[in-house]
């Protein structure tokens, strides 16, 4: 009796130290699975710069169209995604200083505006994805190979804008009558100022319409420039928008009523200045569908292989206040076309 007394201690002596060692396992075990799930609680945040070719702070509202689209797709500023911005200035030089530097603190996706900054961006890096928010002929500047299938790191949307001349100067021949000559101010440094120029020059052509191609480089040249329009008796503008063009939408519409010249525009933001008319893409939205292309990446598309879009929308916005200004009659069937009218 009192030898299997003392065989039964030490056996359950040693059925405890294996209990023991088995429960040590098993935390172990249960410790080691729950980093990897821990660790998946953690939002990875992702760093999104915005190039702009001008200035950022000119063109805040589109940055923030983009940002609320961002923020309607799940996106929390400071928990999953952080942003930088950054602008040229409308200097080229700049412009790709700006690009390198953003290349060089390892953002995820550089998004740009204006196709200057998707060329300057292009050129600092080939392997971070750039997505554009706006920008003419991708194909021709040799950013992408093409619309369907861009096989690069560069995608996004293009706005159609140098194609669109002639549609522009076919708005001034109606809501002018009998307009022969019309000037054509322009910032000559971009490349897509020169195709918008030659599609409007061709356009000019077909309507029978003289063009005098004025050039500013600079804000200060709007006033002479405009004495020329004057000089030459030019009977109405078209403004082939640029960054410096576009920071100076305000003294252009100022000075095109003060010399009483109907003027057209790309953009409406160029009308809501205080400008005539304008026939263009709605850039805003641009910028939103730029959104969906960051979105579509950051969760593992590639850009070479996502279409780059082309708007299929075109607005007319009228401002009847400053034809008023102007003592300029717009054509009824003008204002029935406009999506939006400025009263």
């Amino acid at each position: 009796m009192k030898q299997f007394c003392i065989f039964d201690f030490g056996f359950w002596i040693g059925r405890f130290d294996s209990i023991k060692i088995f429960v040590l396992a098993l935390c172990s075990f249960l410790l080691a699975l729950s980093f990897p799930t821990n660790a998946q609680q953690v939002p990875q945040v992702h760093h999104v710069a915005f190039l702009d070719e001008g200035s950022v702070s000119l063109r805040a509202h589109l940055w923030q169209a983009l940002r609320q689209r961002l923020r309607e797709l799940g996106y929390i500023e400071g928990q999953n995604i952080a942003f930088e911005a950054r602008g040229g200035d409308g200097n080229a030089e700049r412009l790709a200083d700006v690009a390198a530097e953003l290349v060089r603190s390892r953002v995820s996706i550089i998004v740009t505006g204006g196709i200057r900054a998707a060329v300057a961006a292009h050129k600092a890096t080939t392997t971070i994805p750039i997505v554009m928010a706006s920008g003419t002929d991708p194909v021709g500047v040799g950013l992408i190979a093409s619309l369907f299938r861009p096989g690069g790191n560069v995608t996004g949307v293009t706005t159609v804008s140098a194609e669109l001349g002639g549609k522009r100067l076919e708005l001034l021949l109606e809501v002018v009558p009998r307009l022969s000559r019309v000037a054509v101010l322009r910032d000559p440094p971009a490349g897509t100022v020169e195709l918008a120029l030659q599609e409007t020059q061709a356009a000019a052509q077909t309507l029978g319409l003289q063009l005098q191609i004025l050039e500013v480089r600079r804000p200060k040249d709007f006033d002479s420039a405009f004495l020329e329009m004057v000089k030459e008796r030019s009977g109405a503008l078209l403004v082939i928008s640029t960054p410096m063009l576009f920071s100076g939408r305000m003294r252009i519409a100022e000075l095109a009523a003060k010399h009483r010249l109907p003027a057209v525009y790309h953009w409406k933001e160029y009308v809501e200045a205080g400008g005539l008319l304008s026939y263009g893409t709605d850039l805003a939205e641009g910028f939103r569908r730029a959104a969906i292309y960051v979105d579509k990446i950051l969760k593992g598309a590639k850009p070479a292989e996502l279409p780059v879009e082309q708007p299929t929308k075109f607005e007319l916005v009228i401002n009847l206040k400053t034809a008023k200004q102007i003592g300029l009659i717009i054509p009824p069937n003008v204002l029935a076309r406009a999506d939006k009218v400025i009263r």
